[in-house]
């Protein structure tokens, strides 16, 4: 008696070359989908959401758009991820990864039809990464000993990731600001420390870099506007006990005169609060709760600056910034970290006044304020900031260099085929099939210059077997030109991480020999 149906009515299966050729189109479209954005000339997408107010997202960051997209495939979701993870671990090369991917299993499509068994190509492919790592790793520049150099490096690298982005018109003065930000970090890779504040109006070229910190906030009516050598208490707590603050509290009173008492001995409790504040010895009170009129009043009168409702990410920030604690009780002040800084006024910025704190104690932190026309344009700005700020903070403690402008995964692809020649047995076939998806990176870059990819490929090819080559694509010019000379620079990190990164999900796709698909669970079967 044969077994017809072990899974439930509407849980579908999928299996050997239906599996596998959903698998390979669903990976495939992703790829093409983001390939566009790849490169100098690369286009941007639009994202729009069905949600309230439809907004939209202007973007040609590969781990943006592939976020926003809400996909059935399950092999096009292992792109999505690897895409993030390339975003959360060093920011740029988010397109490059999904791209190579898609290639490899394009690649590994038509092997996979000349009957090669997945196996065959996993195990290839996986010499083929383990060779191309080896010469990236051999052809590296490390310039950590020399300062001068090393900053150079940066500058290079922070230009070329931004320039397939919306700053590449003004990539002089992002990458400056980028590299200053990072340099202050002093090789710590944690960017809480550098604030970016977007405020619409202005330029691009506006933006600037600013030493202190700005708090977005207005100094409250009646209180000092400048204030020096500024002690600053950062407190989480509630400034609001006018009420009585237990829900369903009742109290029944015989007369009007015992409301008053109770209303006197609440003012009493806030005032002391106050006080207890205030003996800290402090100049400043920054509060992430709501400051009510009286206690405020008490502040003014005490000539301390007291700001409310100071957003959290804000005030996290101003501690780490200023050396001082986020206190939430003040009964022992010996015990709380005060924070320091120089000096505390209000600046303009385009329409908003800010307060400014500048001189603090940690040298660290700074503050990236970015101007621009639109929201828009402010969101991608600050997306296309981020991925520089990532890449050179990853480039200060791993401070290998490559070449961009598609020279890495020439010399990838050039090493690769030599090793295809000498391998044995039906793997050289996936040897060489990993070389020719490497040559799908800078064929792209071409083609979304619009120049003729398949001209400047060869070209490029030919010169690559020249020793010590430094030629890429040039989309300015459009030729090939030599990324040394032009300064076109690559973290290492980044490339190691997209190269592996992209062969273990291809690994991973090819593996897959069923999909199964479970049933939706119904509504009415809670009842």
């Amino acid at each position: 008696m044969a077994v017809d149906r072990i899974f439930k009515d509407e849980a579908s299966e999928e299996k050997g070359e239906r599996a596998r050729m959903a698998s390979f189109i669903g990976a495939m479209a992703i790829a093409d989908l983001v390939k566009t954005t790849l490169g100098p000339k690369g286009m941007d997408k639009i994202l729009q959401s069905t949600g309230r107010g439809r907004e939209v997202t202007v973007t040609n960051d590969g781990a943006t758009i592939l976020k926003s997209l809400h996909i059935d495939n399950p092999a096009a979701k292992v792109l999505v991820d690897i895409s993030k993870v390339q975003d959360d671990e060093v920011g740029d090369g988010t397109t490059s990864v999904v791209v190579l991917a898609g290639e490899l299993l394009r690649e590994a499509e038509k092997l996979v039809n000349a009957k090669i068994h997945p196996m065959t190509i996993i195990s290839g492919y996986r010499m083929a990464a383990e060779c191309a790592r080896d010469v990236l790793s051999q052809r590296v520049v490390d310039n950590k000993e020399n300062a001068e150099k090393f900053k150079s490096d940066l500058m290079k690298i922070a230009k070329t990731t931004l320039s397939s982005k919306i700053l590449s018109q003004d990539k002089e003065h992002f990458a400056q600001l980028a590299v200053d930000a990072v340099m202050r970090l002093k090789g710590s890779t944690n960017l809480e420390s550098i604030q970016i504040i977007k405020k619409p109006g202005g330029s691009l070229m506006d933006s600037f870099l600013d030493e202190g910190f700005i708090l977005d906030k207005k100094i409250g009516i009646g209180q000092p506007k400048r204030i020096e050598n500024a002690k600053i208490l950062v407190a989480n707590t509630a400034m609001d006990t006018d009420k009585v603050k237990i829900y369903g509290a009742r109290v029944r009173v015989d007369s009007m005169s015992k409301v008053a008492e109770i209303e006197v001995a609440e003012k009493e409790k806030m005032r002391e609060k106050v006080q207890k504040i205030i003996a800290h010895g402090i100049n400043c009170f920054i509060n992430r709760q709501l400051i009510y009129n009286f206690p405020e009043e008490l502040f003014a009168d005490a000539g301390i600056l007291a700001i409310e409702h100071a957003d959290f990410e804000g005030i996290e920030r101003l501690a780490l910034v200023t050396g001082g604690e986020i206190a939430s009780t003040f009964d022992n002040p010996e015990s709380v970290k005060v924070g320091h800084c120089k000096l505390i006024e209000e600046i303009m910025i385009g329409e908003d006044r800010l307060i400014h704190f500048s001189g603090c104690e940690l040298g660290q932190a700074c503050t990236i304020v970015l101007r621009g026309a639109s929201h828009h344009v402010l969101d991608e700005a600050e997306r296309s900031l981020h991925d520089a700020l990532c890449v050179l903070s990853q480039t200060v403690n791993d401070s290998r260099v490559l070449l961009g402008g598609g020279w890495p995964e020439m010399i990838m692809a050039k090493e690769v085929d030599e090793l295809a020649r000498k391998t044995p047995g039906k793997k050289s076939h996936a040897i060489e099939a990993f070389s020719k998806a490497l040559l799908a990176i800078p064929t792209i870059i071409a083609d979304n210059a619009g120049l003729d990819s398949a001209e400047m490929v060869a070209k490029l090819r030919a010169e690559h077997h020249k020793e010590g080559c430094t030629a890429g694509i040039d989309v300015i010019s459009g030729s090939v030109g030599d990324m040394a000379e032009l300064g076109i620079s690559e973290a290492f990190k980044v490339k190691q991480a997209v190269l592996l990164s992209a062969t273990e999900a291809a690994e991973m796709i090819l593996r897959v020999d069923e999909i199964i698909t479970c049933a939706p669970r119904r509504r009415e079967d809670r009842m």
